[in-house]
């Protein structure tokens, strides 16, 4: 590839935020470097996605290789920032800008004293569980087990607590089934969900000896994030959206046979010696939210899943749970005028459509506003080297004097620091080539 001047721009994260980003930007002739912390450079949508989502994984990880198989991307998988690599040396090697698409990668902590001293031990969170269950399956998989139990509980209300509760309901009938004799396999089972495929094969629920997991929510289950609100909207309106969460939350009991407890607080852990066996609630009355009485409710796994949070570094300063931005259009963050924030980085949401459209968005904004880099810019610079008017020549190299592009040798010297990296991972530059030897067996495949 011919090195040209121009600008150089970190992407931290690949996923879809960060694959947009750098689709935006080269289209425009800038260059990018992404710092992927997995090998794979597929953020939630590999770790996050619950494997039944065949067709839709597929879909978007084919939409993030056509995006950084571009020219001018350049790819560093298996690198944490701030493990291998810190952001303050990244910040001094001189890059035009940073992104970052870092994603929402920490669990919002459950509110409860010294909780999080039983990870392992009876709790878990809910990014954890869901990257367990996507790949337990592969041959040689390493990372801690997460133990299924049946009767577990769930905190959360959200989607994610859903996909949660789903897998908790699919893995114990099917192991119970399969101490029974039935060959079932999770994708009819998620299909047709647990219900039907029971009664198609004569079977009861109770036959299986199961009770099934338990949902607590804080709130009211019309309450639940699980269709969006829009800005402003009538009280009938209103009474509409939350009769259809009511109506969305019973399908997903009908087929998959969980309960849901409403307006249920966790307040303590239940101890015994050193495990996490179950959580004490407050049972809180609608309006206004007086206590009503307490309950323990015993089991030997808790999951929590009350929502995600950026990932946070830290040369970066925080406002309360999120990144602390300067400008919320830009993404900018604040102390820097070169660092800006996309997608969950910014939300703490694993939406796909909403990182898709704030990485864009802000993509282009910062090639505008702070690179004043314009899309007919790029083609000026190409023809640079090849118009034949001495005229044109001249007013092309007076535009761009005007902006603060990076020298051909200092492209070069970002591109031997990123050559090096790679070198270190056993990376050769070869993105279908990487993908194809890193990803994983897929359980569809296995049948």
């Amino acid at each position: 590839m011919e090195i040209h001047p121009g600008y150089f721009v970190v992407i931290i994260g690949g996923g879809v935020a960060g694959s947009e980003a750098a689709y935006q930007l080269s289209k425009r002739g800038i260059y990018s470097a992404i710092f992927e912390q997995h090998a794979l450079p597929y953020g939630k949508i590999e770790e996050g996605l619950p494997k039944w989502h065949i067709k839709l994984r597929n879909q978007e990880e084919k939409k993030i290789d056509d995006k950084l198989s571009q020219s001018h991307v350049f790819l560093i998988p298996k690198t944490t920032i701030g493990t291998d690599i810190s952001l303050k040396e990244i910040l001094e090697w001189g890059f035009s800008a940073i992104i970052l698409a870092s994603g929402a990668w920490r669990d919002r902590p459950l509110p409860l004293p010294d909780i999080n001293r039983y990870i392992g031990k009876g709790l878990y969170y809910q990014n954890m569980f869901v990257s367990w269950f996507n790949h337990y399956h592969e041959p040689g998989f390493s990372a801690p087990d997460c133990p299924i139990h049946d009767n577990a509980i769930v905190i959360g209300g959200g989607l994610a607590s859903l996909d949660v509760v789903k897998i908790l309901m699919l893995e114990t009938t099917l192991q119970a089934l399969a101490e029974r004799g039935y060959k079932a396999n999770l994708f009819e089972l998620e299909r047709f969900g647990i219900n039907d495929y029971l009664k198609n094969n004569g079977i009861s629920f109770s036959d299986l000896g199961l009770k099934g997991c338990t949902l607590y929510y804080r709130k009211r289950v019309e309450d639940m994030p699980i269709t969006p609100l829009p800005p402003t909207l009538s009280p009938e309106k209103l009474v509409k959206i939350q009769q259809l969460r009511k109506r969305i939350i019973q399908k997903y009991q009908d087929k998959y046979l969980f309960d849901v407890k409403e307006c249920y607080l966790p307040i303590r852990a239940i101890d015994d010696d050193g495990w996490l066996k179950g959580i004490v609630f407050r049972k809180v009355n609608q309006l206004p939210r007086k206590a009503h009485y307490e309950i323990e409710v015993r089991s030997s796994l808790v999951i929590s899943a009350i929502g995600s949070l950026p990932t946070v570094f830290p040369e970066i300063s925080r406002q309360g749970e999120l990144l602390a931005i300067a400008d919320p259009k830009t993404g900018r963050i604040k102390g820097y005028q070169n660092v800006f924030a996309i997608g969950n980085a910014i939300t703490g949401r694993g939406n796909i459509q909403e990182s898709l459209t704030s990485s864009r968005y802000i993509s282009r904004l910062l090639m505008e506003d702070y690179l004043d880099w314009r899309a007919e810019e790029i083609q000026m610079l190409l023809k640079k080297d090849i118009t034949d008017s001495a005229k044109t020549v001249t007013r092309i190299e007076k535009k761009l004097k005007s902006k603060k592009l990076l020298s051909v040798k200092k492209i070069q010297e970002l591109l031997y620091k990123i050559y090096k990296r790679q070198q270190v991972i056993g990376y050769n530059g070869n993105y279908r080539e990487w993908i194809s030897r890193n990803l994983p067996i897929r359980l569809e495949d296995m049948r």
